[in-house]
């Protein structure tokens, strides 16, 4: 199949993250708001162009008040940085189905290199007749790095919240017409 335009199916598709609560638990959220790019082969990702766009404002931790500090200049300053963005530099072959998708990942007006372990999960045609691809992608980030700096202290020792922060991405999308 030759590189072709993808476009992300938001009803089918997730942008969660992970960090560390009180150094005992996790807490998690999602972005309810994301776009992206993709022109590709899905059955060879090597040449894809990919580039995404999320809408900080639309986090959600299932708690408005930790969601209105998140978006607060304490930590993402949607404000004056309303958007995260991710675009692919590279991207290696490791299996199969699995790539190294690297890229520059931009937050809070800082852009850091990021790889994302991404697995190509298969396609086929919906009820409608339309091309679906499916992927999964990964990685791990440290917030410190992109400026997400504020925590406090717990009596017992340690830190309300964790720096390294995973990310968790499900595409499905729709081969464009």
């Amino acid at each position: 199949m030759a590189k072709v335009k993808w476009n992300v199916d938001a009803a089918h598709s997730s942008l969660e993250f992970v960090v560390k609560h009180m150094m005992i638990s996790k807490a998690k959220g999602v972005f309810n708001d994301f776009d992206a790019v993709i022109e590709a082969d899905p059955d060879n990702l090597e040449d894809a162009t990919i580039q995404f766009t999320v809408d900080i404002a639309s986090i959600d931790t299932r708690k408005k008040e930790r969601d209105e500090h998140l978006r607060s200049g304490e930590f993402f300053d949607v404000e004056n940085h309303p958007k995260m963005t991710f675009a692919a530099t590279d991207i290696k072959k490791k299996s199969d189905s699995n790539y190294d998708v690297t890229g520059e990942l931009t937050i809070r007006g800082t852009k850091k290199p990021v790889t994302f372990d991404v697995e190509y999960e298969g396609s086929g045609k919906d009820p409608w007749g339309q091309e679906v691809a499916g992927f999964s992608g990964s990685t791990k980030i440290s917030r410190k790095e992109f400026g997400l700096t504020w925590n406090a202290a717990l009596e017992t020792g340690g830190v309300m919240i964790g720096d390294e922060v995973k990310i968790n991405i499900e595409i499905e999308a729709i081969k464009e017409a």
